[in-house]
């Protein structure tokens, strides 16, 4: 059979479509105008022999005048692609463009009503007709494209979020979810784009929600009630349904009044949204932060009456100003980095031995694994490397023994963890208990859970009430660096790397960036 041209659809009114088919007609010409039969048979069959789209599909993505699945359009587009010898993935990317905008274009056009001459016609009769007959095709196109962006979670955020500002969408939501605020499956896929997400403050926001539905289903509102009777507008109540947003307390307020809230509920809720609020807080402090910073420009930063034993932990704070411990004052000669893999500690734990080499202090560097601390041996003023488990108790010794609080000697410590019953526990613990006498403090860093639970030397630690915690897994990581009576909320909130509370037993914690080694 001869090559055939085949038929375009009239997509005159709507331009972004358009220009999708035409180029999907154009890439075909490049391949030489392969049959719908010759694409299926290029995209291929699955595991059990079925061809993966149909010839009469391929068709339809031609030549009807609908968007169509991003899915079988990509399959096509790289069938396509390898036909004509053009960069696959290329291609596929020009194409996955031009369908997000044909999809956004589409969502548009449903919402502000664009008729066809047909549609025009019967627009009268259509008056009469019992419902919104819009609303189903509307509700269809925003399900298929959904479905079609759920593999680019980054387009179908856009995508929705494009979808809820559009004039209307408060209307449909009404029709479609009468007795029901939308929720993660209104648009047909499991989406966490329309539940509460993973945040510092999840476990308020979803009890807060909680009452809000709970009353709302009570009094059977849409949120165009819930707009006549807050005059808080159905939009933005549907923006707090569904993001991870702090509703306005005022919101709250006329919600309550309007409910007519018994005072227990009243005052729940509002104490809900002000620890929220709160927890909100702590990652707003973080976010706030540089997000890069060098040890040089960090350490000009220090304060001018810094002692020797002053060690840098941190930026932070308004103005931006440097932070950190001095080890020559405290109830315990010693400081804690504690934080999971890959947050930071190590370098946070060179960060304060170069402080302390930059003073002139001596310092000995232990580092039972692999650990950026080793690349500072045999610089400055570090007195030597340790780089095993199996140590003896004299190599500590001997260091420590040179010591005066006139010369004072650091320990700087990885991974300490690991050391919890080595052979020199017993002269740490002393050193814990009368380092201040002797001129000698410690700096350990180590895995917070294993810290958390160590009963061993390491215990101690804790007595210095000051550290820093980086990302922190559990609300009472708190206690590690002497700061339990504060609640870090934001637990399992992977913040880049090199960023915590830092305490230095005042009671209070201050987000600081970590700054870098090199």
């Amino acid at each position: 059979m001869s090559a055939q041209v085949w038929t375009r659809p009239d997509l005159s009114r709507q331009p972004h479509l358009k220009d999708l088919n035409d180029s999907l007609h154009e890439l075909r010409l490049n391949a030489g105008l392969p049959s719908a039969r010759g694409i299926r048979d290029r995209i291929g069959k699955d595991t059990q022999n079925f061809y993966i789209v149909n010839h009469q599909a391929i068709l339809d993505v031609f030549q009807k005048p609908d968007l169509p699945q991003l899915a079988r359009l990509d399959l096509i587009v790289r069938a396509l692609s390898e036909i004509a010898r053009h960069d696959e993935d290329a291609t596929a990317d020009r194409f996955d463009g031009l369908w997000k905008l044909a999809a956004s274009e589409a969502v548009t056009q449903a919402h502000t009503g664009v008729p066809d001459d047909a549609t025009a016609q019967d627009e009268d009769a259509e008056d009469d007709a019992p419902g919104d007959l819009s609303l189903e095709p509307l509700k269809a196109l925003i399900i298929n494209a959904a479905q079609s962006l759920w593999d680019d979670k980054d387009a179908l955020r856009v995508f929705l979020g494009v979808v809820r500002r559009s004039e209307g969408f408060a209307k449909m939501a009404d029709a479609l979810e009468e007795h029901r605020p939308a929720n993660a499956t209104f648009y047909g896929v499991q989406s966490h784009e329309f539940s509460v997400a993973n945040s510092s403050a999840r476990s308020e926001l979803v009890a807060l929600h909680r009452i809000l539905r709970t009353h709302r289903l009570k009094n059977r509102w849409s949120f165009t009630d819930m707009e006549h009777e807050t005059r808080i507008s159905a939009h933005r109540w549907i923006r707090w349904y569904t993001l991870d947003e702090l509703p306005d307390r005022e919101a709250l307020i006329a919600f309550s009044n309007a409910a007519r809230l018994q005072l227990e509920d009243r005052t729940m809720m509002l104490g809900l949204w002000n620890a929220a609020r709160e927890n909100l807080g702590w990652r707003a402090r973080l976010e706030a932060l540089p997000s890069s910073i060098g040890f040089d420009e960090a350490w000009e930063m220090r304060p001018s009456t810094a002692s020797r034993l002053w060690v840098l932990a941190g930026v932070g704070g308004d103005p931006l100003a440097a932070h950190g411990p001095d080890l020559a004052t405290g109830t315990v000669p010693a400081f804690t980095i504690a934080g999971p893999a890959g947050s930071g500690r190590s370098t946070a734990l060179t960060t304060v031995a170069r402080s302390l080499m930059a003073g002139g202090v001596r310092i000995l560097l232990i580092a039972p694994r692999p650990s950026p601390l080793r690349a500072l041996a045999g610089q400055g003023s570090v007195m030597g490397c340790i780089d095993r488990k199996d140590f003896e108790r004299r190599e500590v010794e001997e260091a420590l023994d040179t010591a005066t609080r006139e010369d004072p000697v650091v320990i700087v410590m990885d991974d300490a963890e690991v050391l919890a019953d080595s052979g020199a526990s017993s002269v740490l613990r002393h050193l814990l208990l009368h380092g201040f006498d002797e001129g000698t403090a410690l700096v350990a860093a180590g895995e917070e859970q294993a810290l958390d639970q160590s009963l061993k030397w390491l215990s101690e630690l804790t007595k210095a009430h000051r550290g820093l915690l980086l990302a922190p897994q559990v609300p009472t990581s708190g206690r590690l660096i002497g700061s339990a009576s504060v609640r870090l909320s934001s637990v399992s909130d992977r913040s880049a790397p090199g960023r915590g509370w830092l305490h230095l037993g005042e009671g209070t914690l201050l987000a600081v960036a970590v700054p870098r080694s090199s």
